[in-house]
């Protein structure tokens, strides 16, 4: 079998909204700049009354026994590195060989080892991964020596819901719990600059939490890498009461020292290095015993091949990996194939998985906190031709 074409599908739609998508958006690392931190800027679409219009690439990789794989969605950025870099050395390749693909991707990008080219790198090897499903006719954790299990148990990842208006978190935590999940994460919105008024509201966020989900229900928190330890200290101090199954991504990815330091302060496990690549960008993180879950992002860090790699170095040294929760079709074929003690959740980023899951015919919703195990054969992929509205071939030779 050989690798004919690579198409990068640049596809639009809209998906229906009864009022604006996204409410209240989380802390980032620009937010010491205070012209940064008063923007209410968004990702994924535009808005508009009553839709949310969504343009975004997929990767189609086709062969010549009419076998193809779908990887994506992907912004620009990366479906320009897939076009322009990738596909001349991909074409006439055999597609089930994606252990030497990989590794001549990665020895070709010398200055792609992170960043949207490792992003590009990941999308082909899912996309050669449905491959290999769809060629041999089984879902891919088949093909990874899973299922442990029939299902697993999701969390819902609350990014982009209201976390100012105490009242609505509330509202919106019981809703989800009423669902059936039985752990929920959200996001601060306040940083080291937001001074003391910030801190107080980030403390009422996982106080009002703990007390709306009771005492049993797991409760994750996410600073996406805009505080410091001194701040990350306090703050971990001020909610340790309230018992937090993790604190997430306190620091930016590279400064793993701070990470030990805040690790070495507070008795709350750290999770973290979604923006990290590779096993070897991990192995920084494991050897430095920085933090206790790893949540590599599959579309992001080398693919489904690479968290792989990660995860089982994870496993020497007894440490959980939880996926980022980017992309759910390729993420429950990885956690499916773990032990559950390594991998207990997967993450459903419950807003952006609206998103990137429009354009699927089968996409993963979780069934009363649960995601079970697909039975579609590959990774589960294909587009639904009425989700739809434009389609155009991007980056043709």
């Amino acid at each position: 079998m050989k690798i004919t074409a690579i198409r990068l599908r640049k596809v639009r739609g809209t998906m229906p909204t009864t009022s604006p998508f996204w409410e209240e958006r989380l802390v980032r690392p620009i937010d010491i700049y205070p012209e940064y931190r008063a923007r209410q800027d968004f990702e994924g679409g535009r808005q508009a009354e009553g839709s949310f219009a969504i343009e975004t690439y997929f990767v189609q990789i086709e062969t010549d026994e009419g076998v193809l794989g779908i990887a994506g969605p992907v912004p620009e950025t990366v479906a320009f590195f897939v076009g322009r870099r990738l596909r001349p050395m991909l074409l006439d390749r055999d597609p089930l060989a994606h252990e030497m693909l990989w590794d001549q991707m990665h020895r070709l990008m010398v200055h792609g080892r992170q960043g949207d080219a490792m992003l590009a790198i990941s999308a082909i090897d899912c996309a050669l991964w449905d491959i290999k499903g769809r060629w041999l006719g089984q879902p891919v954790y088949r093909l990874l020596g899973g299922p442990t299990r029939p299902a697993i148990p999701a969390y819902a990842s609350m990014l982009g819901f209201a976390t100012r208006d105490f009242g609505r978190v509330r509202e919106r935590a019981l809703e989800f719990k009423e669902q059936g999940y039985v752990a929920q994460k959200w996001f601060f919105r306040h940083g080291p600059m937001s001074g003391p008024d910030g801190m107080r509201e980030n403390v009422q966020l996982v106080r009002t939490l703990r007390d709306a989900l009771g005492e049993d229900d797991d409760i994750m928190l996410d600073c996406w890498q805009s505080m410091e330890p001194t701040y990350v200290i306090d703050l971990a101090s001020r909610i340790a009461e309230y018992r937090p199954r993790w604190l997430e991504e306190c620091c930016m990815p590279d400064r793993i020292d701070s990470y030990r330091q805040i690790r070495d302060k507070t008795s709350i496990p750290l999770a973290g290095a979604e923006h990290e690549y590779t096993r070897w960008g991990f192995r920084r993180f494991i050897d430095a015993q920085a933090i206790d879950i790893l949540q590599p992002d599959i579309y992001w860090c080398g693919g489904l091949s690479e968290t792989l790699k990660i995860a089982a170095y994870a496993t020497v040294h007894d440490l959980m990996t939880i996926p980022h929760g980017h992309s759910t079709p390729a993420g429950i074929h990885f956690s499916v194939t773990q032990s559950p003690i390594h991998t207990p959740y997967q993450e459903y980023l419950v807003k952006w998985n609206d998103i990137h899951q429009h354009f699927l015919a089968h996409p993963v919703k979780p069934a009363r906190g649960e995601i079970h195990v697909p039975s579609l054969p590959g990774i589960g992929m294909d587009l639904d031709p009425a989700k739809i509205e434009a389609e155009e071939d991007a980056f043709t030779p």
